[in-house]
């Protein structure tokens, strides 16, 4: 990048060359949707043997070079968009310097040294004050590369204070104005060639080789791509993404964009706009979907357990996105990631549609494997279900936006010292988030919608409740398995206690782990303060009071009490998982409905411990 490049540069034929990649990859996707639908759909039911097998084969094949094709130019968009975008600023800049420039009758040379006329009688000598050059600072303490200059080339460099070279000629009153042009100037070729290198780079990575064969490897490349991308474009997007304004702020952006507008974000920056609060359920599913793929490709072949681990989750949601049960309401992808121990974010029902939403926290030892694929999906799934049956419009949600503790339940009924509260408060902000995005993307004026929390996620809905103004947009909490909120009462929690609903079987261990003082006097543990254990009651628990006392004050629904810790034979914490389930404690799954329907005048409640 130098003067002469960045003058001639056109931003708009980048923009342009990125519309025609855009439409590339439209054309790509149609491609493929047609090939997926219509060709592979019609040749599956005509025909059967080995020639139908053979075209099937080919089929998918050229579909899936039609969705690489589709990634890919997606990609490169993008990026033509963001350097369009960057480098207008200083071209900007450098045009205005040379303006200047040619007004005062200075001469620009290619390098950028800005060469003035004489400046009149010097009044004590009376001699002809010289011309000069004016070298642009580029960021080098060097009088070669920064300062005034006569016809002698001499002059003394003042890096302490940065003024540049004083001279026999410091007298002329052009140089001042010549060293702020020349200054512009360098500057100007100097962000330009940053951006010009960071884009480049990342168009360089974004190549692909003649025959290139679309499998595993290839679309763990484009995962790597999109991060590339992002990277790259990273001032673009935070100039022209509101990253750092409200969930509603950016429903708006996303609303006033335009179509073509809207496609192209979703489709160059796939992992930005699918995890992003704010954005329309439809959208964050689409570009999900696509990040999922990529994951699981990003995985795949790797040997570390954590990988495999959660591999195997990955291809587990994908599997029920791709043939999910006709029994069930759709489902919504709204976040993926392989952030810490996993990010995933489920909804069975469009939650911008429903009227009732409800968005569940899972706690101990949750982690993004198959067991949160099977089991903490089915919760949100069986919620949703049976939340229909008393109103249609209902969707449940399973959020695991945050790092929860990597314990099973039997070892923090055995030490519960080892659970803390920082990872329930960095989830807090996370979910506080994404709720007010749940309520900036919803369709209806005044949605009723429910938090849940379940063990550990229990205090990470109580910590989040305890914030300024609340959860965002929720009416009603529901603390399930809890061993406490961090707080002492019901209105705490910024819904009024009639509308904090607490389910706590007799038999669940974790809803009766003991309070700190009596797990330093019972235990003989030493280590805690006593500010820690002051004040604590016999309706204490490790985080502060029960939930299902009365000194707490929230409304108790009716749960079976659960099979009994180890007599029963199924395991140390049985209880602890039958909250959402109808076939193994029906009552409490129904309440759990009833509430997120809007129907809590009609639980089944019970009297406090």
């Amino acid at each position: 990048m130098d003067i002469k490049t960045l003058k001639t540069l056109t931003p708009s034929e980048y923009a342009q060359t990125a519309n025609g990649y855009r439409a590339v990859s439209d054309m790509a996707d149609a491609a493929r949707e047609r090939i997926d639908t219509q060709f592979t759909g019609g040749l599956r039911k005509a025909n059967e043997g080995e020639a139908a097998d053979a075209a099937q084969k080919q089929l998918k094949k050229l579909s899936a070079n039609f969705h690489y094709a589709q990634v890919e130019c997606g990609l490169i968009s993008g990026a033509l968009n963001g350097f369009s975008s960057e480098i207008a600023a200083p071209r900007r800049h450098l045009i205005e310097a040379l303006e200047d420039a040619s007004a005062l009758g200075y001469t620009v040379g290619a390098n950028g040294d800005v060469t003035y006329p004489a400046g009149g009688k010097n009044q004590l000598t009376g001699d002809e004050i010289p011309g000069g050059t004016a070298v642009g600072n580029n960021g080098m303490l060097s009088p070669s590369n920064r300062g005034l200059h006569g016809p002698d080339g001499k002059g003394l460099y003042t890096p302490s204070t940065g003024a540049g070279v004083l001279d026999i000629h410091h007298g002329n009153p052009h140089h001042a104005k010549a060293q702020d042009i020349a200054d512009r100037i360098a500057h100007a070729v100097r962000e330009a060639t940053e951006i010009d290198e960071r884009y480049s780079g990342a168009l360089e990575k974004l190549k692909a080789a003649p025959g290139l064969d679309v499998n595993t490897k290839t679309w763990a490349d484009a995962a790597s791509d999109v991060d590339t991308v992002e990277s790259a474009a990273r001032q673009y997007l935070q100039h022209t993404i509101p990253l750092d304004k409200s969930p509603a702020d950016r429903k708006k952006w996303w609303d006033d964009l335009s179509g073509e507008e809207q496609d192209e974000y979703r489709r160059a920056f796939p992992e930005l706009i699918g995890n992003l609060d704010g954005i329309p359920a439809e959208v964050r599913d689409e570009a999900n979907r696509e990040n999922l793929g990529m994951l699981i490709a990003k995985f795949d072949g790797r040997h570390d357990e954590k990988s495999k681990t959660m591999l195997d989750g990955l291809k587990s949601i994908d599997g029920q996105l791709r043939h999910p049960d006709p029994a069930s309401p759709p489902m919504y992808l709204l976040g993926i990631g392989d952030e810490g121990n996993g990010r995933a974010i489920v909804s069975y029902g469009n939650p911008d549609a429903s009227k009732n939403t409800s968005a569940y926290v899972p706690g101990l030892g949750t982690a993004l494997d198959s067991d949160f694929a099977k089991n903490d999906l089915k919760r949100a799934r069986d919620t949703a279900i049976d939340a229909q049956k008393y109103d249609s419009s209902s969707a449940s949600i399973i959020w695991l936006g945050y790092d929860a503790p990597q314990l099973p339940a039997d070892e923090v009924v055995h030490n519960p010292a080892v659970m803390l509260k920082q990872d329930a408060r960095v989830g807090a902000t996370a979910y506080n988030e994404f709720m007010a995005g749940v309520s900036a993307t919803n369709e209806h004026g005044n949605p009723h919608i429910t938090a849940i929390g379940h063990s550990y996620g229990s205090l990470t809905v109580g910590q989040a409740a305890q914030r300024h103004g609340g959860i965002p947009g929720a009416d009603d909490i529901i603390l399930l398995g809890s061993p406490g909120t961090g707080a002492d009462r019901a209105e705490d929690l910024n819904v009024g206690k009639e509308h904090v609903f607490v389910g706590a079987a007799e038999n669940d261990p974790v809803s009766h782990l003991p309070s700190k003082l009596e797990a330093a006097v019972g235990l003989g543990s030493g280590s805690y303060i006593l500010g820690d254990i002051v004040d604590q009651g016999d309706d204490d628990l490790w985080f502060g009071k029960d939930p299902a006392s009365e000194a707490f004050g929230a409304r108790r629904f009716t749960v079976d009490d659960g099979p009994r810790p180890f007599i029963d034979g199924q395991g140390p914490t049985p209880a602890h998982s039958n909250y959402f389930n109808p076939e193994k404690d029906l009552e409490s799954a129904d309440n759990i409905a009833k509430i997120v329907a809007g129907q809590s005048d009609h639980i089944k409640v019970e009297r406090w411990r």
